[in-house]
């Protein structure tokens, strides 16, 4: 094919010029940024502004500027319950308060009369192939309810810029109250009756999930999922699922259009797909050894993983200079209910042994686990074993941080995101006169 044979005889020049910027030149400025940082994803560049979440380097994700401990101390609980009420943490992210029982209730309350959907987005989805991934099912069940969306309805009709928040609040809350129900269903259909879950107004978010998903331990499990959805809320704005509700938003889509884009995002092997590694990572080590190896052994796997030129997953993060506190938080839960549960205890030994093999091979900055190290054994251990749907979960939980941050976006009137781009010749002129002068 021509535009095959084109692209193939160039890529060799082009790569090698790419190179040479970027290892070479890496450190020359080009207006307030660097050669490496515009080819580098924009990495570390603070260009983005949210008061929804931070990720301290030293001590990982602080929501509203509660770290997670202090997060799960502080937020009230349903009555017999150790995890808190996910609309406790929705109203601590959207007010920047911690609330009291009755104002999490109220919450919770909200998401019971919004928490309902539409038949044809069932039928959107059962009209799907059977093999369609969980992740573009969510997509399109999302972009679906955007029929309903107030936002859309209320800027069409026209309103002032300062009411943007009002309707988009109303879309969060109708999103964030439907998208249990719309995971339990695609997990339904892809892996059981297909039948259509209904949420139960005697139960709270994490309970409903549990009961929807047809878990067996329900009680135990509803205590997962208000963990699971609090820690993968939000993790400041330039993840790229984060990113992407704010760049979308930025243009005025509605909540629904945004958060379609910013699932797209998700699901990439690069971001929401890599808790599914971890545990498959996990497996394999206990499929070889015929069970949880010996500290030794796993010592020497490590080292062989490496030499292969294969990663570790889990471990490592672009912030984090200390394991991160949601890897801690979720592995707490596992030791106390379930520690001898053999992948729960080959996570422990990983988590003592891998960073010493990555600090001796040198090239990790941050050989510490981050979540996805330990979340998809939990999922794991209660019969949730359909790894393509894990990813779903971190949807659900990741909607809270990014509408909340939607919300205040509109509030606040950010403008639409518009950086300005530059071609390959434009740094390399640059990175000449920068020669020159030196």
């Amino acid at each position: 094919m021509i535009l095959y044979d084109k692209i193939a005889a160039q890529l060799p020049e082009w790569r090698e010029r790419v190179r040479r910027l970027t290892k070479e030149h890496g450190e020359v400025v080009v207006d307030k940024v660097t050669v490496g940082q515009v080819y580098g994803g924009m990495r570390d560049v603070k260009v983005l502004v949210t008061d929804i979440s931070y990720v301290d380097p030293a001590e990982g994700i602080r929501f509203r500027g509660y770290s997670i401990p202090e997060v799960l101390s502080l937020l009230p609980k349903p009555d017999g319950a150790d995890m808190p009420y996910v609309g406790g943490l929705y109203y601590l992210l959207l007010t920047g308060e911690i609330p009291n029982k009755a104002q999490a209730e109220e919450v919770e309350a909200e998401w019971r009369k919004r928490a309902s959907i539409p038949s044809y987005v069932y039928d959107v989805l059962r009209a799907m192939p059977p093999e369609t991934h969980p992740m573009t099912l969510f997509s399109q069940g999302i972009l679906a309810l955007q029929v309903g969306s107030k936002f859309a309805q209320k800027y069409h009709q026209g309103m002032k810029k300062d009411e943007y928040w009002v309707p988009a609040l109303e879309d969060s809350l109708d999103l964030t109250a439907k998208l249990p129900i719309l995971g339990a269903f695609i997990y339904r259909l892809k892996y059981r009756d297909g039948t259509e879950p209904r949420w139960d107004a005697s139960l709270d978010y994490g309970a409903n999930f549990a009961q929807m998903i047809q878990v067996e331990n329900q009680k135990e499990y509803a205590e997962l999922a208000r963990l699971y959805f609090i820690l993968h809320s939000d993790h400041e704005s330039g993840n790229v699922s984060a990113h992407t509700m704010h760049l979308v938003g930025s243009a005025l889509s509605d909540p629904y259009l945004s958060f379609s884009a910013a699932m797209n995002g998700l699901a990439g092997p690069l971001h929401g797909l890599a808790n599914q590694e971890c545990l498959g990572w996990l497996l394999d080590v206990i499929q070889k050894f015929g069970g949880v190896p010996t500290r030794e052994q796993l010592y020497q796997f490590a080292w062989d993983t490496l030499n292969a030129g294969k990663v570790i997953p889990g471990y490592g993060h672009a912030v984090l200079r200390v394991p991160d506190p949601r890897f801690t938080a979720q592995m707490q839960f596992a030791q106390q209910r379930f520690p001898e549960d053999d992948l729960v205890r080959l996570a422990q030994l990983v988590y003592e042994v891998v960073p010493q093999v990555l600090r001796e091979q040198g090239k990790a900055k941050n050989p510490a686990p981050n979540v996805d190290a330990i979340s998809g054994t939990l999922q794991y251990h209660y019969g949730v074993r359909e790894f393509d749907f894990y990813t779903v979960l971190f949807g659900i939980g990741r909607a809270l941080g990014v509408t909340a941050n939607y919300v205040w976006a509109r509030a606040l009137g950010q403008p639409i995101e518009r950086p300005k781009s530059v071609t390959t010749r434009m740094l390399e002129e640059i990175v000449e006169k920068a020669l020159q002068v030196a």
